[in-house]
């Protein structure tokens, strides 16, 4: 007994040790409302990460604003920002990673993708208030484009600033390049910069 014992010893010694997971990006967005931090999942969702770290890596975000904010009810809704469809800061459009293959969800604080049709998201973003599986994570039982939006990230710090945003009074009469009515902030909030963290952050 005591040798098979010895011999499991040994062997669980000079089995490799599982390598750590790599650590995911994850960025820093200033505003003038506060600071976001973000984590970006290239692991899962490589596509619309790495298309989003592009926007960053390129600062095509800095100056840019949070454009629109639906509020449904209390800690429910969303915030979007981007480039706008500036067509001098817009790359070119991604394929589709819906979270029935992604395995993520929409839940609080998501970092999801704006689009039209599956595989036409550029530089557009939302950042999930409260937990919206049902309506923006894909649904193969529904007719039609049942793709959902494609999530690739969460904020880590800084939700309150995010609430903040869409928390604060919208122009009831304003649209944004014709649509949003109703939606588009009073005075909308600026993102000074965005920025990958590094090693020593």
């Amino acid at each position: 007994m005591f040798a098979t014992a010895l011999a499991i010893a040994l062997a669980a010694q000079a089995a490799p040790a599982a390598a750590p997971a790599p650590a995911l990006p994850r960025v820093d967005i200033e505003t003038t409302a506060g600071p976001i931090v973000v984590e970006v999942d290239t692991v899962h969702a490589p596509i619309t990460a790495k298309n989003f770290l592009a926007y960053v890596d390129q600062h095509k975000l800095d100056g840019e604003t949070f454009y629109r904010t639906v509020k449904v009810q209390d800690h429910f809704g969303f915030v979007q920002f981007g480039v706008n469809g500036d067509p001098k800061r817009v790359l070119p459009p991604i394929a589709h990673e819906p979270t029935t293959e992604t395995g993520l969800h929409h839940t609080d604080g998501t970092l999801s993708i704006a689009r039209r049709e599956p595989g036409t998201a550029q530089g557009e973003f939302t950042i999930m208030v409260g937990d919206q599986r049902p309506s923006f994570d894909a649904d193969p039982s529904k007719p039609g484009d049942n793709l959902g939006y494609a999530a690739f990230g969460h904020v880590v710090s800084g939700m309150d600033v995010v609430t903040a945003i869409m928390d604060a009074p919208v122009d009831p009469a304003a649209t944004n390049r014709g649509s949003f009515k109703g939606e588009i902030p009073a005075a909308p909030v600026k993102i000074i910069s965005a920025r990958r963290e590094t090693a020593a952050n």
